[in-house]
């Protein structure tokens, strides 16, 4: 049982990265190894600013 929730948690990891859906969590552990000395942003303002980094630059889309 164990091994089919870790399968879909997996799963679902891989379709949210395929579909472009922000991590916060794997920013937050990204922040802690790679710049400790910086205040990570806070849920909301994570979100907001990769929506702005996906949505408002021209050029960033297909369609």
């Amino acid at each position: 049982m164990r091994s089919a929730m870790r399968w879909a948690r997996r799963a679902a990891d891989v379709v949210r990265r395929v579909i472009g859906v922000p991590d916060y969590e794997r920013y937050l552990v990204h922040m802690r190894e790679r710049h400790p000395e910086c205040v990570p942003l806070s849920r909301d303002r994570f979100l907001a600013e990769r929506l702005a980094a996906r949505y408002e630059k021209p050029g960033a889309r297909c369609c």
